[in-house]
């Protein structure tokens, strides 16, 4: 768990640790089971295809990079990748959008795709986990010291739709936690009198950010990640791992893919080359 008031600089410097460890555990791995080089020489096979892939929206900053990484290693192209709340990209997908990869921000969104036969269960693999945070105005004198505190915040709050958002639901998790959200599932439920008229829904996790960014709303519920994806916000309290689920971030090929073997090299990629990993541990995100 983090420390409180952590500014986004502070981050930086933690991330770049946390890149360096990774690296440190990549490179022991590989040079025991040579795994990076065998991914990267099976996408080598994939020169010319052109993936679609639909990710979870905290992941905006974080995935067009690795993207790029792969796209030079093996002539593999993107289409638009889509960042939306994860429950909105599974409603995409029951439309019939056209897509190769799903990466959701929790296990629920992907349970719904997995049952509707979206995914490949084959597939699907837990990615990467995160820490969801209570972020103020970088430079606030808004304290925070536990989560009973956010009933007592002068100003609005701000905390994604969970029906969509999941960052959204694992926000209401952990207020239910103390008595300030009526549902322990972080959804379906009522805010206490105490927050209800300060609560302002998002679309995404990224508007929540943005919210408290502009000074729209004093306080937000998002994600470690978001932080190094957005100026003008900092940490002011760490919510208990014990307050809401694990979050966990799965992926998995769509079920009707025509490019699945390249799509499931992709996912590999994501998850032993060397510079990929240290791009995720930049961004904030752990491997699970």
């Amino acid at each position: 768990m983090m420390d409180l008031n952590i500014s986004r600089r502070s981050f930086a410097a933690t991330g770049a640790v946390a890149a360096a460890a990774v690296l440190a555990g990549c490179n022991a791995d590989t040079t025991a089971q040579g795994s990076a080089p065998a991914a990267a020489g099976s996408a080598a096979a994939t020169s010319g295809v052109e993936l679609q892939i639909f990710a979870a929206n905290s992941l905006e900053k974080a995935m067009p990079e690795v993207e790029a990484l792969y796209t030079e290693a093996t002539g593999t192209t993107f289409a638009d990748t889509q960042y939306k709340g994860s429950g909105d990209l599974v409603e995409q997908m029951r439309g019939g959008a056209p897509v190769d990869i799903l990466i959701t921000a929790s296990a629920g969104t992907m349970d719904d795709a997995e049952e509707a036969s979206l995914v490949d269960a084959d597939t699907r693999q837990d990615m990467f986990t995160n820490e969801l945070v209570i972020v103020r105005a970088e430079g606030s004198d808004i304290e925070i010291t536990s989560l009973e505190d956010v009933a007592s915040i002068d100003g609005n709050i701000a905390i994604g739709e969970p029906g969509a958002v999941p960052a959204g639901k694992y926000a209401n998790q952990a207020l239910a936690s103390v008595g300030l959200y009526s549902s322990d599932e972080g959804e379906g439920g009522e805010y206490d009198a105490a927050i209800a008229d300060k609560v302002v829904q998002a679309d995404k996790v990224g508007t929540a950010a943005q919210y408290v960014a502009t000074g729209d709303c004093a306080i937000g519920f998002v994600y470690t990640s978001d932080v190094y994806r957005y100026d003008g916000i900092e940490v002011a309290y760490t919510t208990p791992a014990e307050s809401h689920k694990a979050i966990v971030y799965p992926g998995a090929v769509e079920a009707s893919s025509e490019h699945a073997e390249e799509a499931a090299d992709f996912l590999e990629f994501c998850m032993t080359d060397e510079d990929a990993l240290a791009i995720w541990a930049e961004y904030g995100f752990e491997l699970a």
